[in-house]
């Protein structure tokens, strides 16, 4: 009886105590499921699907047709048929998962309490009679051989934990089996983009938890939460504490507590052994949010410019849709052709395997660039001023008072957060419109961090100045090509003043061309950035490794597509099109609605 006693005391203290807080109940989790599908049924009025907004842009002359578009267009409409059942069954699918874990983890702390009371009786017959059982004693506390590594005798107790809890609890609920998602690849300018954003956007309403990220966003987003993984295993004090306030009230003698905080210090850190399932599962849901239902990731200018990149993508990418997120995701090469220097090729193949299975590939095989046809078409294109001469720069000032006039505030200096406590200068900003020069922008060591920043922040971005790119300033013009990516990528106005037109923009100076580099370097901008070094040297995402500085290359074909790129987006960036869509798409306006 006094040993059913201090079990159910412990077990009490432990529930109230916990650093874990209890998960939903199962009746709560299934009347709120069946309400919302009450209400998901509800009289709503139907929007136009894919296909046909395609359409309408087509006969409103804003697009052209191509039957390759079309092709895409058709199977992201099935794409998003298929999402709607899916996402009532992922619901199902998390409020089973939900229930598991919560009778596994009261279980496992069970198990946990159990093996407590057995130590802490093999402990106390000594300060009870002074008698001690020798055999007994030798065997718990035992000298462990020196050819034992530290850590197996917790490895075999987690293990024999987790398999008993198997056979009580029953193995994890298996998912339901995930639509195929799309791989879209193809020359610039062929609609990729496009086609991927409008299937986002229509997403809105059907899927829960969605995300959509540029190359340069996703990798940032990745060292973000890896360096806030690592903090946490090097610091964790929060979690040190709230096990000692917990384990600390529980009726065991010292030796035994000291036992339990080791035994759940190891399962955190078997769980935390590679840091990458940690950082997809932040991924995609935000942590205050409820996790039920299916997940989207549209992933635009999947590249594999450095062995981090390959390591990163393989474990974020593999884990997500293995756990049943879809993806949709644009490339300029097919899977297979992602890594033309063949770097750490196992984990290379492990990723492209991963991409077959879970998408459909698509060759999007027009050779025609649709940003300057379309550019063709349109008769005013009056916010990219050249050459840098009086009428240029008074056009510039023009269009600066006018758009600085209409947002109504006073022109200020602002400072912005970046990333890991950096911040970056903007000389002049008003309202959700800034000002830079080039070389501010392009000339110091920034990099896709601060023209993330920008690109969020400001709608309307001026930029005076801009030269002629050439081998003597190869690094702005790597700059530029961020700069541009990320102001296209959220949508941003662009106003500026130029050496050249677009077209001649990266065709060098009479110091060389820029196209006959060997190699040019790709640039992620990040501070304490040894988590990165780390994966470089090691070609893995354990928190631990030697920092070993490895510099990725681009490949001057990659180069060349960079540059492709820039110029399509800043001549599709002087359309009507585009510019009626700022208001639209922009986070600034996204905000303010709000």
């Amino acid at each position: 009886m006094a040993h059913r006693a201090v079990m159910g005391r412990a077990r009490s203290i432990a529930r109230s105590l916990s650093p874990w807080p209890p998960r939903r109940g199962a009746v709560g989790d299934a009347a709120r499921f069946r309400l919302r599908r009450g209400l998901a049924g509800s009289a709503s009025p139907k929007r136009p699907g894919l296909l046909e907004q395609y359409k309408d842009l087509i006969k409103q002359g804003k697009l052209q047709h191509d039957p390759y578009q079309e092709c895409v267009a058709i199977e992201l409409e099935n794409l998003l048929g298929r999402l709607e059942q899916y996402e009532k069954d992922m619901e199902e699918y998390h409020m089973k998962l939900a229930d598991w874990e919560n009778k596994r983890e009261d279980k496992r702390r069970r198990i946990l309490m159990e093996e407590a009371e057995m130590k802490q009786h093999g402990n106390e017959w000594p300060s009870l009679s002074k008698q001690r059982n020798k055999l007994v004693e030798k065997w718990m506390f035992r000298k462990r051989p020196e050819n034992i590594e530290p850590g197996v005798g917790r490895w075999v107790s987690y293990l024999n934990r987790e398999r008993k809890l198997d056979s009580m609890i029953g193995r994890r609920p298996t998912a339901p089996p995930s639509p195929k998602g799309l791989y879209l690849y193809g020359n610039v300018g062929s609609g990729k983009t496009m086609l991927m954003d409008m299937f986002y956007s229509a997403t809105n309403g059907i899927i829960k938890h969605r995300r959509r990220y540029h190359f340069h966003e996703a990798m940032l987003e990745i060292n973000a939460r890896m360096h806030q993984i690592w903090k946490k295993q090097v610091e964790d004090k929060s979690l040190q504490s709230s096990l000692s306030s917990w384990i600390m009230n529980l009726p065991f003698d010292t030796k035994v507590k000291e036992w339990l905080a080791a035994e759940e210090r190891y399962k955190q850190e078997v769980q935390m052994k590679n840091i990458l399932p940690a950082v997809a599962d932040m991924f995609l849901i935000d942590q205050r949010e409820d996790h039920r239902g299916a997940s989207v990731l549209c992933f635009d200018e999947i590249q594999t410019v450095d062995v981090f990149a390959i390591v990163a993508l393989s474990g974020i990418l593999s884990r997500l849709l293995g756990s049943g997120t879809v993806l949709v995701a644009t490339s300029n090469r097919a899977p297979n052709d992602l890594n033309q220097d063949g770097m750490q090729r196992d984990i290379f193949l492990k990723l492209v395997r991963k991409l077959e299975e879970h998408c459909q590939t698509i060759l999007i095989g027009s050779d025609i660039d649709y940003r300057r046809l379309i550019a063709e078409r349109c008769v005013e294109q009056d916010h990219f001023f050249w050459p840098l001469d009086g009428n240029a720069q008074k056009e510039f000032q023009r269009m600066w008072h006018e758009i600085t006039s209409k947002s109504g505030g006073q022109i200020t200096s602002t400072t912005l957060g970046v990333m890991f406590g950096r911040t970056l200068e903007v000389p002049e900003s008003c309202n959700g419109v800034a000002r830079f020069t080039f070389e501010y922008l392009c000339g110091r060591p920034v990099g896709a961090a601060d023209y993330i920043a920008v690109a969020r922040n400001y709608h309307t971005v001026f930029i005076s100045d801009i030269p002629k790119m050439s081998m003597r300033i190869r690094d702005k013009a790597r700059r530029f090509i961020t700069l541009i990516d990320e102001l296209y990528n959220h949508h941003c106005r662009l106003v500026c003043t130029a050496a050249s037109s677009i077209d001649d923009l990266f065709q060098g100076t009479e110091e060389g061309t820029l196209f006959d580099l060997e190699s040019f370097q790709f640039e992620t901008e990040i501070e304490g950035s040894k988590l990165r070094r780390d994966v470089l040297a090691e070609g893995n995402m354990s928190s631990g490794g030697a920092p070993t500085g490895i510099i990725s290359m681009l490949s001057g074909q990659e180069e060349m597509f960079a540059f492709r790129r820039a110029v399509s987006r800043l001549i599709e960036m002087q359309t009507p099109l585009y510019l009626d869509g700022v208001q639209s798409f922009h986070p600034y306006f996204e905000r303010h609605h709000q």
